[in-house]
């Protein structure tokens, strides 16, 4: 625009220079029009009117200037040739090979090889041999038929004048970059990217709904008639060897479409200048407030100090990040590597666009309701494909760059993002996704190979909502390793209007404990009056069609021998009846408190203890423990239990083909289970047990006479030395003292005593029918072959790190189930 400015040297012909005074001159103008934007849009708006005119006026210029000069421009247009290869201005000088007195001119310097001794030019360039100079008409107007020339393609390598013909780089016009029709697209994008401004700055519209639609449709038609038709009127007037003048070298650095207006060249200069003014004005303006509304919706959390707006409303911190960013393009100065960049981005924006607006129709989202009549959701599918199209087109490398760093951005969000109540649109894909897999799931059950344990955690809260054994969420952890399904579920006894907040707070807790465990699933709380009917229902409803548990996971009830509570056990036991009359897989566990956390690592052995043959169940849970970091280390053995008459040597070779199918490494030891006479304390437990359970069942007693019958039970089998000791843990609840009692009158006291020695003596005859009480043979049989393998139990496996063995499922009949737990 004004060479005579430059800082750096020639502009014309050195790039490098050149660069420096786009960065200089680049860098004091983004700071004037940020001081611009700085005083408030109103400025800017005042601007862009008068900025708008010189850009019309700039345009019909242009086409007036090629209707006026139709027929070409003489004189004032003339670069120098040397045979059809364009030259630079700088270093044509004459363009001739010999002055008009017959002496040499200086092109000899610049093509040939100067002989001190003879003083003759000798190794001239071929070209320069064989061609002379000339002047030639740049802009050839119109009806020249020039364009028929100009039509064809002619993409350049570096230093190339002309397809496959490399020239004189110090003195022609030659290619600088590599040029192709995607090189070319990505360069001219961004030129079109201002029919987005309306849609940048519709906070400040009066009806955006209205006004973005219209004037983003009336620029798209008006900067495609421009574009096209502006290219047409070059390629019809202009010399193509001028046309592949970049920089205008040719020319003094001078513009060549100037050079076609009318009535002056100035003013296609300064309506270009004015133009790129106003559109940097409107990308100041505009990129500042779409950077404050996503800080202030706090989409991304570190962009939060960028939402606070001036006393004026005006977005101060956003415009300083903007101004930030624009300074890095200037520093990079060469249009030829900015523009892909800025293409690339600017096809993302658009193809997000388009890939959501289709999303919205096709999930029917009741929220997007766009009034825009000719929409179609194949339009936006269209839009989205040549999106990624060009950018895979113009430069493979910076589209996946770009993807990959919106991807990270997605992810970011995802992570770290607020919640906000418009939602997105890949959840609702999401939503879709899962209504379709769900469906899919319905089709039938899952094959044997593809069956992996889909858990339902029954877990017990404390007083104060929290887990109360924590270890079961823990070890669901390390058997699942993030894959399948984990359901976590817990019961608050009570009215549900009552309890709501007592559910909410649990699940939170619940939410939280599995979050730092890294269990992928889901929580939930139930509040019912009895807790037995609530997990029933747990048991049986769980899930969502196809997607719901196979296994459940249950803590071991502790303290159930010490307590009177028949519940304790009760629960338990219905349970476990639920479980297994819904056909899944129960896991009890014992000693959760003792398993290692996720951040252990074990060494040693897992026992697994085959005792009831369960299709492999057994075998899998262990391997899939394996997989996790914790228990990788340890080795698995496998005991197998078998009777003096069994084939023990066979069992084993059996059991070891089984494994090598299965594809799981263990040890393989059958232990052999010998019969011996019962002993006195089998015989002795046995009958507490029947004694115990006979009292709770058929005699109806307040919680003070339950526990001194037990006691009694529990003198009438231990030494007296053992006796005050276990008196002292099972009298829990203390009977007032008469001298503690408030005395009302003698007649209420003759009562109180006459019941109180009636209850004495109802106590004592059922402690006595009690005595009498012989054990069931078959339940004697019972408890002698679990205390045998208990003993074997602890005697093979006492080192283990973790003990797994499988059990028969409770009676079919609420009858035997006091005899269930030995």
């Amino acid at each position: 625009m004004a060479p005579q400015l430059s800082l750096f040297g020639d502009v014309t012909n050195d790039p490098v220079g050149m660069f420096n005074n786009f960065r200089v001159y680049g860098t004091v103008v983004l700071l004037v029009l940020a001081a611009i934007v700085f005083i408030g849009v109103k400025f800017v708006s005042k601007f862009a009117a008068i900025s708008l005119f010189c850009v019309i006026l700039s345009i019909l210029s242009i086409y007036v200037g090629a209707l006026v000069k139709v027929n070409g421009v003489v004189g004032s247009v003339e670069p120098c040739v040397l045979g059809d290869r364009l030259l630079k201005s700088d270093y044509s000088g004459e363009c001739a090979k010999y002055h008009e007195d017959g002496n040499k001119t200086s092109q000899w310097q610049q093509y040939c090889v100067l002989n001190e001794t003879t003083e003759e030019y000798t190794d001239c360039d071929p070209y320069f041999a064989e061609n002379d100079f000339s002047h030639i008409q740049g802009i050839k107007g119109l009806s020249s038929g020039i364009i028929k020339d100009n039509w064809n393609n002619s993409y350049l390598e570096p230093g190339e004048v002309s397809p496959g013909v490399n020239g004189n780089v110090d003195t022609m016009v030659v290619a600088t970059m590599t040029t192709s029709f995607m090189v070319l697209v990505g360069i001219f994008f961004p030129s079109v990217t201002g029919i987005m401004a309306g849609s940048n700055r519709s906070g400040d519209l009066a009806d955006a709904s209205k006004s973005i639609p219209v004037g983003t449709i009336a620029a798209i038609l008006t900067t495609s008639f421009v574009y096209l038709t502006s290219v047409i009127l070059f390629g019809g007037a202009v010399d193509r060897r001028l046309l592949l003048d970049k920089y205008g070298a040719s020319l003094d650095g001078g513009l060549i479409v100037a050079q076609l207006c009318w009535p002056h060249p100035m003013v296609i200069v300064v309506g270009s200048f004015l133009s790129t003014l106003g559109a940097g004005l409107q990308s100041l303006t505009g990129a500042p407030r779409l950077l404050q509304a996503i800080a202030q919706d706090g989409i991304i959390p570190f962009l939060a100090p960028f939402g606070v707006s001036t006393a004026r409303g005006e977005p101060a911190r956003a415009l300083l990040l903007t101004v930030c960013i624009s300074e890095l393009g200037i520093l990079i100065a060469s249009l030829d590597y900015i523009a892909p960049i800025l293409t690339m981005f600017f096809l993302m924006c658009y193809g997000f666009v388009n890939l959501a607006c289709a999303l919205q129709t096709l999930l029917h989202t009741p929220n997007w309701r766009p009034r825009f009549r000719f929409y179609h959701w194949s339009l936006s599918f269209l839009g989205l494909s040549l999106c990624i199209a060009v950018m895979f087109m113009s430069s493979w490398y910076y589209a996946i760059v770009a993807m990959a760093l919106a991807v990270i951005i997605y992810k970011y969000i995802e992570y770290r993002g607020a919640e906000k109540e418009w939602g997105d649109g890949i959840r609702g894909l999401a939503l879709s996704a899962a209504r379709y897999s769900l469906l899919r799931l319905e089709e039938g059950p899952p094959h044997t190979k593809n069956w992996r344990p889909q858990i339902l955690i029954l877990c017990k809260l404390n007083d104060e909502l929290h887990p109360k054994h924590r270890g079961m969420i823990t070890f669901a952890s390390q058997l699942k390793a993030g894959k399948g399904l984990t359901l976590i579920a817990s019961v608050l006894e009570g009215e549900h209007h009552k309890m709501i907040g007592e559910a909410q707070a649990a699940k939170q807790s619940l939410m939280k404990i599995a979050k730092e465990e890294k269990v992928k699933g889901f929580v939930d709380v139930v509040i019912a009056g009895h807790v037995t009917d609530a997990i029933k229902y747990i048991v049986q409803s769980a899930g969502l069609g196809g997607l719901r548990h196979n296994t459940v996971i249950l803590g071991w009830p502790y303290g159930w021998r010490q307590s009177t509570d028949a519940r304790n056990f009760s629960v338990f036991i219905d349970t476990i009846r639920a479980v297994s009359t819904n056909q899944d897989a129960l896991l009890v566990l014992k000693g959760i408190d003792k398993y290692p956390c996720g951040s252990d690592k074990v060494n040693g052995n897992i026992d697994i203890w085959w005792i009831v043959h369960d299709g492999g169940l057994l075998m899998l849970l262990p391997f899939l423990l394996k997989q996790h970091k914790v228990w990788k280390n340890c080795k698995m053995r496998i005991f197998t239990v078998a009777q003096m008459e069994d084939n023990s040597i066979q069992m084993k070779k059996d059991l070891k083909t089984f494994l090598y199918h299965l594809r799981i490494d263990a040890e393989v030891e059958v232990v052999e289970m010998v019969d011996g006479d019962i002993s006195a304390y089998t015989y002795e437990r046995t009958l507490m047990m029947e004694q115990r359970n006979e009292m709770l069942k058929e005699m109806r007693l307040t919680r003070t006479e339950s526990q001194r019958l037990v006691q009694n039970i529990v003198d009438h089998h231990h030494e007296i030395g053992s006796t005050t000791h276990i008196r002292k843990r099972l009298d829990t609840v203390q009977e007032d003292t008469p001298e503690d009692r408030p005395v009302a009158n003698n007649v209420d006291k003759k009562k109180s005593s006459r019941k109180n020695d009636k209850n004495k003596s109802d106590s004592t005859e059922s402690f006595s029918n009690l005595l009498k009480i012989k054990p069931d043979v078959m339940n004697v049989r019972r408890m002698h072959t679990a205390v045998k393998l208990n003993e074997v139990i602890v005697n093979k496996s006492h080192d283990a790190q973790l003990v797994i063995l499988n059990l028969p499922g409770p009676p079919k009949h609420t009858a035997g189930e006091q005899n269930c737990i030995l």
